[in-house]
């Protein structure tokens, strides 16, 4: 049984993400198991407002945000008593709409981004396309089941999530680590930076899908 939090709250905290102008969108989405609101501005400045109930995922929210500059509210309310799975991959499901939501019909976006980010002794790589295509290639291999206590396997949950909600074609791939903490927290780091890029308008283009089928948005 989920506890219910007062809606209200829900309400100040989408009223309070930032409104100076960007592509912003706004998801809702309940089922049996969570209720997830988001709120973010692709155009931010890294601005965030995270509360799923668990603390290593706002962690890595956080992190998404700050460093792909995206403004980003999530709001979470899940089922926590049986464990984190269902909080994990909704938030991941839930964000990659939104994302969707805000790219509307593509127009102007450079598409594709990549990103190396190094952690310490860490190194990871992503690549990605917004090709409405959904897909994920998850080459990151962890060397203990939990982090605290959140399953390591989650994580390739919240990402494959991700990728089928906002239609993006999207490579992750741990080069080397050993800290588990650094390895996962690269591969946001580093989708946060590829994202920026992908996100970015080509002022060339402004007006024109990248593609020469003439569209990359609708309905997945």
């Amino acid at each position: 049984m989920l506890a219910r939090a007062d809606a209200s709250c829900y309400k100040t905290a989408m009223d309070q993400t930032p409104t100076n102008g960007g592509r912003r969108a706004s998801i809702e989405r309940n089922t049996t198991e969570t209720r997830i609101r988001v709120a973010l501005n692709l155009d931010g400045t890294g601005v965030y407002d995270v509360k799923t109930g668990v603390g290593f995922l706002d962690h890595m929210l956080e992190q998404l945000s700050r460093h792909s500059l995206m403004d980003l509210t999530v709001l979470a309310d899940g089922d926590l008593h049986i464990d984190y799975h269902h909080t994990t991959e909704d938030t991941g499901i839930a964000i990659g709409m939104a994302v969707a939501k805000a790219l509307g019909d593509r127009k102007g976006i450079q598409r594709y981004g990549h990103s190396y980010i190094p952690m310490d002794e860490t190194l990871t790589r992503v690549a990605l396309d917004f090709s409405n295509r959904p897909y994920l290639i998850w080459k990151v291999t962890f060397t203990r089941d939990k982090i605290g206590d959140f399953d390591t396997e989650l994580f390739r949950e919240w990402f494959q999530a991700f990728a089928m909600a906002a239609g993006v074609t999207l490579h992750v791939e741990n080069l080397y680590g050993e800290n588990n903490h650094h390895i996962v927290e690269s591969c946001y780091k580093a989708l946060a930076r590829a994202l920026r890029a992908g996100v970015e308008i080509d002022p060339r283009k402004r007006d024109a899908v990248p593609s020469t089928k003439g569209t990359l948005g609708g309905s997945l």
